[in-house]
């Protein structure tokens, strides 16, 4: 397997950034595999993903970080180095809906999803049956309002115990306090069942139905201490009418919930998605 370094970037836009990361790569022997830019006019913002491969490469792999500091203080970048031999820990939220849980460990059993699993976390024991028979060490830990505050906190302890990359919210019906989103900044996933900023908050299919919608959707987005108000990853719809009960569109979402959480969480595993502002640029 080509074994490949990427760069996202993000920064004031200037003339000069696509010239000069370009030659930091030519100067170095870099042969480019993937290059793509945008530039965000309105919000006056330059955004780049450039992948290329290690072989050859002059700089060592663990010097290209030092190496490349020097051009990304010049024209005061946000930026993040990462190798796609690498993979990610990922940790699994959820509640009693197992759908988002199960299709999720499935596509990674499979060898979709590269990452490895250590970690399900519940505040309730349904999904244990479904975590055991992948493998995968399930954590059982209830929330009462007198517990929430110990219950992140236990969850924090594993997170970290674990060294977890990624904490996907596979349908947990809990609201993480601020304290807990900011300390995993873009590096919680969640699934909301409405095509946001529609039907934000509980129950959103009974929300669509009452409202005699023509589409549903699912969106997945990065937790923010806003609830449902994060930077949004992927979003899809599908058609109903007024034929349809509450029941119909919970199933036909439930469909699409399984396909955007598992969408967002690929891409951001490969590294394919910056965040500006409360906004995404995906590269793909």
């Amino acid at each position: 397997m080509t074994v490949t370094a990427v760069l996202l970037i993000s920064c004031r836009d200037q003339k000069g950034l696509v010239a000069a990361v370009s030659d930091f790569l030519y100067r170095n022997d870099g042969n480019i595999t993937h290059a793509d830019q945008h530039t965000d006019p309105r919000e006056g913002v330059f955004l780049q993903r450039v992948e290329w491969e290690l072989a050859g490469f002059r700089v060592p792999r663990d010097g290209i970080a030092e190496a490349f500091r020097p051009l990304a203080e010049r024209f005061g970048m946000t930026w993040s180095l990462h190798f796609s031999d690498a993979v990610p820990r990922v940790a699994i939220l959820v509640s009693k809906l197992p759908h988002c849980l199960f299709d999720l460990l499935a596509r990674w059993r499979l060898g979709e999803m590269r990452a490895d699993m250590p970690l399900i976390i519940s505040n309730h024991d349904d999904a244990r049956p479904i975590a055991e028979s992948f493998g995968v060490p399930y954590h059982h830990l209830p929330v009462t309002a007198a517990t929430k505050d110990d219950q992140e906190a236990r969850i924090i302890e594993l997170v970290e115990r674990e060294r977890i990359e990624l904490i996907v919210l596979a349908r947990y019906m809990q609201v993480l306090s601020a304290g807990f989103t900011g300390r995993f900044r873009h590096r919680i996933i969640n699934i909301h069942h409405s095509f946001l900023p529609a039907f934000a908050g509980a129950r959103p299919y009974h929300q669509a139905h009452e409202r005699g919608v023509k589409v549903i959707g699912a969106t997945a987005h990065y937790a923010t201490p806003e609830l449902d108000q994060g930077p949004i990853i992927v979003q899809e719809v599908a058609r109903v009418s007024h034929r349809d009960a509450v029941e119909d569109l919970v199933r036909i979402g439930r469909d699409l919930e399984k396909v955007v959480l598992a969408r967002a969480v690929d891409l951001h595993l490969r590294h394919r998605v910056i965040v500006y502002g409360n906004k995404t640029a995906i590269f793909d």
